[in-house]
């Protein structure tokens, strides 16, 4: 996998500002640590190695930076409203946060609202997963693609725009369905509502998809900023398996689960399963469809094999 976020686009390599990871982590200094070490494993996934370590250095600078961005863009709209003579009607900053499934992005999103809440200028964060916005299990199969659950078509991508768009409207309440990943389906009148944070993060796969026709709208239109997870393929292969293996003996094992035939399969059936679903699933979804989008996102986190961040590459203004 190319370390250039501009690799196979017309976009120069000078577009982004290569930061290595002691220069990021120097940006830290001074400021306090705002989260305990269990608040910190309760945020890590499964898999994840997230410590105190790594908050301070990597996502607490990533943090400011992005309250930063919201309190400025917060600035320009009042400026602009004034400037209209209308008034101010300020909407929620929107992040948007993508990357392969395994690379971590989840734990991140859950880490970066926690830190981001932590700021004065930000103190209202909500979190959506794109997860909710999957069509429900009965359209996949009743459309047959059931087996490209994750790929972009696999999405109900309108009812995600509108979502977004209503929230950048300013709405006053905005609701997003829920998914269930026990049950892996949506939960029928499940929803969670939205009300005018200062901040939306939108995690998920193919946030920062083109959008399909050239008349049409992206998602990552709608977003103020947007960060992308990378890491060699090979190292989210080794975490996907060691996440597999550890749901097996936990969500796996739930009787309702819809994973509960994998609970007991040997160490070496589990690894086969997983290595499989991989390759025929996941490794198509992140090269034709994740990978490609790298380029688009304001901001590149780079990993490492032991799941930290080696380097950080920020989009030039």
């Amino acid at each position: 996998m190319s370390a250039d976020p501009s690799a196979g686009t017309a976009a120069a390599p000078q577009l982004y500002r290569e930061i290595d990871r002691d220069e990021w982590a120097r940006l830290a200094a001074g400021i306090p640590q705002p989260l305990s070490e269990t608040e910190v494993v309760q945020i890590r996934g499964l898999g994840d190695r997230l410590d105190l370590a790594e908050v301070r250095e990597v996502y607490l600078p990533l943090s400011r930076l992005l309250s930063l961005y919201a309190n400025a863009t917060k600035r320009l709209g009042a400026d602009t409203s004034d400037f209209l003579g209308e008034p101010d009607v300020t909407t929620p900053f929107v992040v948007g946060v993508a990357g392969s499934v395994a690379v971590g992005k989840s734990t991140i999103a859950r880490l970066l609202r926690e830190l981001m809440s932590r700021w004065s200028d930000t103190p209202r964060v909500e979190l959506v997963t794109t997860d909710g916005f999957l069509l429900p299990n009965a359209e996949l199969e009743r459309r047959g693609i059931m087996d490209r659950k994750g790929f972009p078509e696999s999405y109900d991508r309108r009812a995600l725009l509108d979502f977004l768009t209503a929230v950048k409207s300013g709405e006053p309440e905005v609701k997003a369905p829920v998914y269930s990943h026990v049950r892996y389906d949506i939960i029928p009148d499940a929803h969670i509502t939205v009300r005018r944070p200062d901040v939306v993060i939108v995690e998920g796969l193919n946030v920062l998809q083109p959008p399909p026709s050239r008349n049409d709208v992206a998602v990552s239109d709608l977003f103020d900023f947007s960060v992308y997870v990378d890491a060699d393929a090979d190292h989210i292969a080794q975490w996907y398996v060691d996440r597999f293996l550890a749901l097996r003996q936990s969500a796996f094992a739930n009787p309702t689960s819809f994973f509960r035939v994998f609970a007991e399969l040997s160490d070496d059936e589990a690894i086969e399963r997983a290595m499989r679903f991989w390759n025929e699933i996941n490794l198509p979804n992140l090269e034709e469809n994740v990978l490609p989008t790298r380029h688009r996102a304001s901001l590149v986190l780079r990993k490492g094999a032991d799941h930290k961040v080696e380097s950080v590459l920020l989009r030039k203004l």
